[in-house]
């Protein structure tokens, strides 16, 4: 037996055994597989990188060489044209949502093992207190309501902030319809409304962190020493982790929704001064609601983990 070279098949090197047949080697085939695989990744990125990279006038362009186009027919390959009927800024904005989806599902998915590493309370409502040994329940940390002291009202005030985001996502589908129309006051109104919806929502957890940070009146015993509220280090209410992943999480939310009120206010001034009148369209009300809607849609999957698990 001995080793021959076929250099018609890429070099390889084939095995010739004594009765005259050559065989290919197993691990040959998988490196051929590998290499063609590999070629064929390399020119399918390369692609798609100059497409949405360097793509010029902001266009998804993808170039076609083909002779068998007639020249007659409507060049729907030279640019142009927006693939499945959606513009580049709406597409890429797209791309940013999905990413962030990949960010928001790594924390909720960490909070989840967390949460469920730690024991949780078994005995009745009326007897549960405080500890360190198993994880707080909900309906005792997010129990106040603003000038309400020392009134049990649990997850009602998130309850409330939870609606006032909500409906700040319905007047931001007005805002967006209004656009449609090119109703230039229906847009202002209806935005106006979205940004106070915001900060009214960015109020209402400023509010919940003060009230989660001071902690309650009584305190809990931690490291031998009388400790009230809760920071990054300790926690009256039960495990550390417990304020460190609600003050991340919530506050990695509340930080999405300030730049979405900072934005939203930017497109309110446009709006104001008739910046998209001239342009003749309101893509931009629409690629911010988008945003906007992603972050209603978190707050959902946040207020489920925190307040409801």
């Amino acid at each position: 037996m001995e080793l021959l070279t076929n250099n018609r098949r890429f070099g390889e090197w084939w095995i010739k055994a004594d009765d005259g047949h050559e065989s290919r080697p197993k691990v040959t085939v998988f490196k051929r597989k590998f290499f063609i695989s590999g070629l064929f990744l390399t020119s399918s990125l390369r692609c798609f990188g100059k497409c949405f990279l360097f793509a010029p006038d902001f266009t998804v362009k993808i170039l076609m060489a083909s002779h068998s186009v007639s020249t007659s027919n409507v060049n729907l390959w030279g640019g142009g044209v927006e693939p499945m009927k959606a513009s580049y800024g709406k597409l890429m904005m797209w791309f940013f949502l999905m990413s962030d989806t990949f960010t928001f599902s790594a924390l909720l998915i960490t909070y989840g093992l967390i949460r469920f590493s730690h024991p949780a309370y078994a005995g009745p409502m009326d007897h549960a207190v405080f500890s360190q040994e198993y994880w707080p329940l909900p309906d005792m940390v997010f129990n106040g309501i603003p000038f309400l002291h020392g009134v049990h009202l649990p997850l009602v005030f998130v309850g409330i902030m939870t609606f006032i985001l909500i409906m700040s996502s319905v007047t931001m589908v007005l805002a967006v319809e209004a656009g449609h129309r090119m109703d230039r006051n229906d847009v202002q109104k209806w935005m106006l409304w979205t940004i106070l919806g915001g900060i009214a929502f960015l109020s209402c957890q400023a509010w919940e962190w003060t009230h989660l940070i001071m902690g309650s009146e009584t305190g809990q015993m931690v490291d031998g020493k009388i400790f009230h509220g809760a920071n990054l280090v300790r926690n009256e209410y039960g495990p550390p982790a417990f304020a460190d992943l609600f003050f991340f999480i919530t506050g990695f939310h509340g930080t999405h929704v300030l730049s979405g009120v900072v934005l939203n206010i930017i497109i309110f001034y446009n709006t104001v001064i008739g910046v998209y009148d001239r342009t003749g369209h309101y893509e931009m009300v629409e690629k911010v609601g988008l945003y906007w809607h992603f972050v209603d849609l978190v707050w959902v999957f946040v207020f489920t983990f925190f307040y409801l698990i």
